[in-house]
């Protein structure tokens, strides 16, 4: 299978788009921070780069600690492990989310436990939250959909009065906002995501931010293959040793260097992004309501991470030939997650037709449209008469 980002998603032998779904982001001078960790013989992490990376997400969001790690999914493994969780516990998560959210958990023995989302944000519904709750339920992981904010409010409300933890999955929200405070700063646990999709990119990478500073030293170990070496490389202690469990989820040092770039010019990178989710809204949204097309939906309390550009097509025929509409132009546009409760892993955990009516609606009409960071106003502006021209 092709690995090529600009035919993600298209059958094999299909011809290569002239404009992909994504090209990862760059800004410039990421060849030249990678050279310098090369350079300095320190390819390994915790070097300089990763430094710098934690230490821009801690101050940028105001988070306890941020570690760098390899992925988000590790991150999210790595949350599972500091909470505790055992088997017969249960965590409460998305039905429509990624499989990463929900396999760091079961990789615990912990049974996943699937809410319904909201038919406006997409993000995971309190209400349905709150039903589901028993004696057995140890946290809620709550995904940022598209980058615009769950209803905090509520999820925090829920969450504290049946004194379960909280978890967000940040992946696609990193520099959004809820009520003016940065995402990932209200749960006890986040997760980001630096893979080639996403607003910030080294390939390959993710981090773990702690807002609980009784956690950090044990997150250290863990992300240390259950060492405490980072004690030992801090001189607290003469040599490390096998002290918990743990894994290897540090991120290498010229993954850092790349990302480091970035996250210095991420003011920048939001901004072209801002403009070319704000073009989407501006151009399609009289044409989407005439037709009853769903789009984005951005509460007043959110102040969004502009991550993608949906939209939601009257049923799953007219998504599949709305996509194949784009691919004759030579767009790539591509649907996005499946119900995890009706997947084969969620049927054997009791997941049920009709249980999360929401997702299962949802995931037959959505369609993501072409949104990178280095994309031409010329280049959207076909996506959108493409789409102006599709008849419903």
């Amino acid at each position: 299978m092709s690995t090529d980002v600009r035919k993600a998603g298209l059958p094999p032998g299909a011809p290569t788009p002239r404009i992909p779904f994504n090209r990862p982001t760059l800004v410039g001078g990421e060849m030249e921070a990678v050279g310098a960790a090369i350079a300095s013989g320190h390819i390994a992490g915790d070097g300089p780069f990763t430094r710098r990376c934690g230490e821009i997400l801690e101050t940028s969001v105001g988070c306890a600690r941020a570690l760098l790690t390899t992925s988000c999914t590790h991150a999210l493994e790595m949350a599972a492990l500091l909470l505790n969780l055992k088997p017969g516990d249960e965590v409460i998560i998305p039905a429509f989310t990624f499989v990463s959210t929900v396999n760091a958990f079961v990789l615990r023995g912990v049974t996943p436990v699937f809410a319904d989302v909201q038919p406006g944000t997409l993000n995971i519904d309190p209400v349905h939250v709150e039903y589901l709750i028993t004696a057995r339920t140890r946290a809620v992981v709550v995904v940022h959909y598209a980058g615009v904010a769950c209803d905090m409010d509520a999820i925090m409300r829920v969450a504290n009065k049946a004194g379960i933890a909280v978890v967000e999955d940040n992946a696609h929200g990193l520099f959004g906002t809820f009520r003016g405070r940065q995402l990932g700063t209200f749960g006890v646990l986040a997760t980001q995501s630096f893979h080639e999709t996403k607003n910030f990119t080294c390939g390959e990478g993710g981090a773990l931010l702690l807002n609980d500073r009784s956690l950090i030293d044990r997150a250290e170990v863990i992300r240390e293959k259950g060492t405490n070496r980072s004690l030992f490389f801090r001189g607290q202690v003469d040599k490390y040793t096998w002290v918990d469990v743990g894994s290897s989820y540090l991120c290498s040092e010229i993954l850092a260097a790349h990302l480091s770039v970035q996250l210095e010019n991420r003011s920048r990178v939001q901004q072209l992004r801002s403009s070319i989710w704000q073009t989407y809204s501006d151009r399609l949204s009289d044409w989407a309501r005439v037709r009853g097309v769903g789009t984005p939906t951005v509460p007043a309390e959110c102040g969004q991470a502009f991550h993608m550009f949906y939209l939601v097509l009257p049923s799953l025929e007219d998504r599949q030939r709305f996509i194949a509409h784009l691919r004759e132009r030579g767009i790539l546009a591509v649907f996005h997650y499946l119900p995890l409760h009706l997947s084969p892993m969620g049927i054997r955990f009791g997941g049920r037709v009709g249980e999360c009516p929401v997702t299962e609606s949802v995931s037959d009409r959505l369609v993501r449209l072409p949104f990178f960071t280095g994309m031409t106003a010329t280049d959207q502006a076909q996506v959108v008469e493409a789409a102006l021209s599709f008849a419903i």
